[in-house]
């Protein structure tokens, strides 16, 4: 069980106490990430997550720093296509040190210039760093590409060019204008006081603004990219149209993505790994968000073996889709699925997380018991029907990286 509280100004405090722990974990969620951002300010809703570590009226950056050692703090935060997160863990008898110092980071901070220009080329040193990861090419190209002119499409990182144009006054007017209480959350969970929530609560309660942040709506379109790089493999993302965030069949997906790629004994790895022989990597993936989603399968090999890999992976897709699994594969998955959650449940920051992700996508937490009678009621029947209808080869997109071949030559391996 847990309590909510919202506030006069809107911010919701979420709150499950945990007995037997000596921990808590404290996040504040903001429903806002890079696709609430306007196009030329693409990239500033992470540059401000990089931001608020720098100091603040009456902190500076080496003040939170050795602060929260003091504590033994672990402060982090991270910035998705929706949301954005400041989270804090550290023992119940420095909970109210360590979330007065969050709270004057992420209310308070000054972005001053010197530590703005320092953490500019930090951040373009972040986007570099994924242009050398042909595994996060493949993946970020092919989601760029489908949701072209749409803000979903466009990089959480941002680019040069808008980077270079944001002040510590384009930082304040944006957090002033996107940063609204109704689309706060303050998630905790593990050991605390009714007095630690009520200070919490009086922390939050300076929080100005009204309204809520909008999305602009995203259509996926089916694409075929190709980014030549000299590299050893070739970088293979094969991906369709998914299902968005509170969709029903939800756990239906969860389950049929570990089926076929989630593991050693998912069908792609024993097809495509074991039984030939044609890679060293190969999962699939769903994205899921408000409006739309994505699925996604990746894999990584030599350029000679990429047309039989396809081959592959597509006859996997379009078995499971005119099968359906067999109940000792579904049984497995399922079990596997709700081990992993449980297991991820038994820490606060795990806890902590489910919380956030709840409040903010579906208004509250499902009970444990519930999720568990969600995954149960799965039927292989689900599973064919699902993959049915995601598994559309004509709705189908492809990017690949490495010593690649034409536009036509891809299209054709996954249309002909």
């Amino acid at each position: 069980m847990y309590d909510r509280i919202t506030l006069p100004n809107g911010v919701r405090i979420v709150a499950e106490h945990v007995p037997g722990m000596r921990s808590a974990a404290i996040g504040i969620w903001i429903m806002n990430g890079s696709r609430h951002e306007p196009e030329q300010l693409s990239g500033i809703s992470h540059f401000i997550e990089h931001m608020v570590f720098k100091g603040t009226a009456k902190r500076s950056a080496q003040h939170i720093a050795i602060a929260m050692d003091a504590i033994g703090g672990q402060v982090n935060a991270f910035t998705t296509k929706e949301c954005t997160c400041f989270y804090l863990k550290t023992l119940d008898k420095h909970l109210k040190t360590g979330v007065e110092i969050l709270a004057d980071m992420f209310l308070h901070s000054t972005f001053n210039e010197r530590d703005l220009e320092l953490e500019r080329g930090v951040v373009l040193e972040e986007i570099d760093m994924y242009e050398d990861s042909p595994e996060d090419v493949a993946t970020e190209k092919i989601f760029e590409a489908c949701y072209d002119g749409f803000s979903l499409g466009r990089p959480i990182l941002g680019n040069e060019e808008c980077l270079q144009k944001m002040t510590g006054d384009t930082l304040h007017k944006y957090m002033d204008e996107y940063y609204r209480p109704k689309d706060t959350i303050v998630a905790i969970a593990g050991s605390f006081t009714k007095d630690d929530i009520q200070f919490i609560c009086d922390l939050f309660s300076e929080m100005e603004g009204s309204g809520r942040n909008v999305i602009e709506p995203a259509g996926y379109a089916p694409k075929i990219i190709v980014r030549p790089k000299e590299i050893e493999q070739n970088h293979l993302c094969i991906a369709f149209p998914g299902l968005p965030i509170r969709a029903e069949e939800r756990y239906v997906n969860a389950l049929m993505g570990a089926i076929l790629g989630g593991g050693m004994a998912s069908r792609l790895f024993r097809t495509v790994r074991e039984e030939n022989g044609l890679c060293y990597s190969v999962y699939s993936f769903n994205t899921s968000h408000e409006d739309t989603g994505m699925f996604a399968i990746y894999t990584a090999l030599g350029k000679e073996t990429e047309s039989k890999a396809v081959e592959l992976i597509k006859e996997e897709c379009l078995r499971l889709a005119e099968e359906g699994p067999d109940r000792s594969e579904l049984r497995r998955c399922r079990e596997q699925a709700k081990t992993n959650m449980l297991l991820g449940l038994e820490s606060t920051s795990g806890r902590m997380n489910q919380l956030g992700r709840s409040e903010m996508f579906f208004d509250h937490a499902l009970e444990l018991e519930e999720v568990i009678a969600l995954y149960d009621a799965v039927t292989e029947e689900d599973i064919a029907n699902l993959a049915r209808s995601i598994f559309d080869f004509e709705q189908a997109s492809i990017c690949a990286v490495g010593k690649v071949q034409d536009e036509a030559y891809y299209d054709k391996l996954l249309r002909g």
